[in-house]
């Protein structure tokens, strides 16, 4: 067979999956999705007594808990679901945002914890 000699050459194909091509986004490289759902909680610090609060988001491994007062990065808690009762260790995981609403204080849970909310939620597509 003889070669083509009017081929053009070809330029590259562009990827399908672009996002391959580049650093995950911050929503990408969660550990868990999250879901935006409100439930009555009360936190529990030792050295204080009980602070209600209502979660702003859940996931499998923590919240983001609106509170009336901040608290801490790292302090250890427990956070007590209003609704069921159900209990469980978690502790700040970074300085809280203070917001109209109060304080938005991030927590994760000590252990994996992923029936507390009451919430299924799916495998992620990483």
């Amino acid at each position: 067979m003889k070669p083509l000699t009017n081929a053009k050459p070809t330029a590259p194909t562009p990827s399908v999956r672009p996002a391959l091509n580049r650093p995950p986004t911050a929503e990408e490289r969660r550990r868990a999705q999250r879901v935006l759902l409100r439930i009555a909680v009360t936190i529990h610090v030792n050295g204080k007594g009980p602070i209600a609060g209502n979660t702003h988001t859940v996931s499998a491994s923590g919240a983001m808990i609106i509170l009336p007062e901040a608290l801490p990065e790292g302090t250890k808690l427990t956070i007590e679901n209003s609704k069921t009762g159900n209990k469980v260790e978690a502790r700040v995981a970074r300085a809280p945002q203070v917001t109209g609403e109060g304080s938005l204080v991030p927590v994760e849970f000590m252990t994996a914890s992923p029936i507390f909310w009451n919430v299924f939620f799916p495998p992620s597509v990483n």
